[in-house]
């Protein structure tokens, strides 16, 4: 069983550019300016006006959230309440890619009970039950969570939507590719050129991926990259390619017979086009982590860790 990895507030180690480098700072500021106001003749009587609340419901928070992005809340999103009580008052928070049964575990144990998960909880989409709810494995997690009180909120949708993509910019910040990103479209990037061999080690390193599935020549020059995390899906992959013609695609998962029998064929022809098949949890995650330092800043009185779920798939 893969064990989960934290980053605790005090030990956040993710080479996430501008926002972990600020180590925090936010905490600090916050003390020194509320020092500057108590201390004020003017305004000292009111300090209390401006401080933020310590204490959060679940609710209070995914409101905080949504009224950063533009449109939000969304109709017939999957970012809903998998498990808990939105009144719940919250002792703390975790932030992961997937609320697996390791990561609960690890929460109970932080005495934290609302979990921000980017996937499914229930093995599907939609975290539709009725197909399997006769099945052990719900009902144990399902009373894991029931027994502990934890609430598990999905932030896929909403966070995809935030202006900048929050996933988008924490994977990029990790990578250190901002400076390379397209200005009206960051999944565009233009790179120093580079031999791919290179490109997919230093990718691999700052993104914690062991091996990576790819298609072309190692020793090709790379430098226009396609990114595209998560699950984009053949048909947006394959057409994103025609439209922009990069040097490679750099993508979390693919359906082996479409992507990649496109990217073989385009080879055949004579392209000079290749794949990287990152997987979908190490292409997104730096994005659960961009969501931590969002609740560090905006509810600095709850403490929130980051766990990694790891890659559910082990390599041999």
């Amino acid at each position: 069983m893969t064990k989960p990895v934290m980053i605790s507030e005090n030990s956040l180690s993710l080479n996430l550019g501008g926002q972990s480098r600020r180590k925090f700072i936010y905490n600090t500021a916050t003390a020194v300016g509320a020092g500057m106001i108590l201390s004020s003749p003017l305004i000292g009587h009111t300090a209390d006006f401006v401080k933020k609340p310590e204490r959060y419901t679940v609710k209070q928070i995914i409101d905080l959230f949504m009224k950063q992005v533009p449109g939000a809340p969304f109709a017939n999103t999957v970012d809903t309440l998998k498990s808990g009580s939105p009144d719940t008052v919250v002792t703390g928070i975790v932030t992961t890619m997937f609320a697996t049964i390791d990561v609960i575990r690890k929460a109970i144990d932080l005495g934290a009970n609302f979990i921000v998960a980017h996937e499914p909880t229930f093995y599907n989409h939609l975290d539709a039950t009725d197909w399997i709810k006769d099945d052990d494995v719900l009902q144990y997690k399902m009373d894991l969570l029931n027994k502990h009180g934890i609430a598990v909120w999905r932030n896929h949708d909403t966070i995809h939507q935030l202006k900048p993509d929050g996933v988008t910019k924490g994977v990029l910040e990790q990578l250190e590719w901002q400076q390379y990103a397209g200005k009206d479209i960051p999944n565009i990037l233009t790179l120093p050129s580079i031999p791919l061999k290179e490109l997919i080690a230093q990718t691999k390193d700052k993104l914690r991926i062991e091996k990576v599935r790819f298609i072309g020549d190692l020793n090709q020059n790379c430098s226009k990259v396609l990114f595209m995390p998560g699950a984009s899906g053949g048909t947006r992959q394959i057409q994103s390619i025609g439209k922009i013609k990069p040097d490679v695609l750099f993508c979390g998962e693919i359906a082996e017979w479409e992507t990649a029998e496109y990217v073989r064929d385009a080879r055949a022809k004579g392209d000079n086009l290749s794949l990287v098949v990152l997987g979908h949890i190490a292409s997104e995650e730096p994005g659960s982590a961009f969501m931590l330092q969002w609740l560090k800043d905006n509810v600095p009185s709850v403490k929130a860790t980051h766990i990694y779920c790891e890659n559910s798939l082990m390599f041999i």
